[in-house]
């Protein structure tokens, strides 16, 4: 299933669980999800994909307008537990040039 598994704030980031295939519908469950946050003044969020092994185009281009959307409001958008195939897609996209990814959440959060 596709999905946002959980969200919480851990100090200042909002973090995004997510499981499934990253595609349109998860991609809009992100940005929804994030959007109640950036909406109430929080402008770092991390999405946790460790158990997202997959992406498409459109799930990848609504990243980006949330990429935009934060870099408006002097945040930063995050990944965590990228699959290779996820990171290298994400690369070739151009993604990794607007954002920062970590193996795991604990060292995104400390370092956002």
């Amino acid at each position: 299933m596709n999905k946002v598994t959980n969200v919480e704030l851990i100090g200042e980031v909002v973090v995004i669980t997510t499981e499934g295939y990253l595609n349109k519908d998860l991609g809009e469950d992100i940005q929804n999800s994030a959007q109640e946050h950036i909406a109430n003044g929080k402008n770092k969020v991390l999405i946790n994909l460790e158990r997202s092994n997959i992406v498409n185009s459109i799930g990848a281009s609504i990243l980006i307008e949330l990429i935009e959307q934060l870099q408006e409001k002097d945040g930063a958008l995050a990944f965590c537990g990228l699959a290779p195939i996820i990171e290298k897609t994400f690369k070739i996209m151009g993604l990794t040039k607007y954002c920062e990814s970590y193996a795991t959440q604990q060292e995104a959060v400390s370092a956002m």
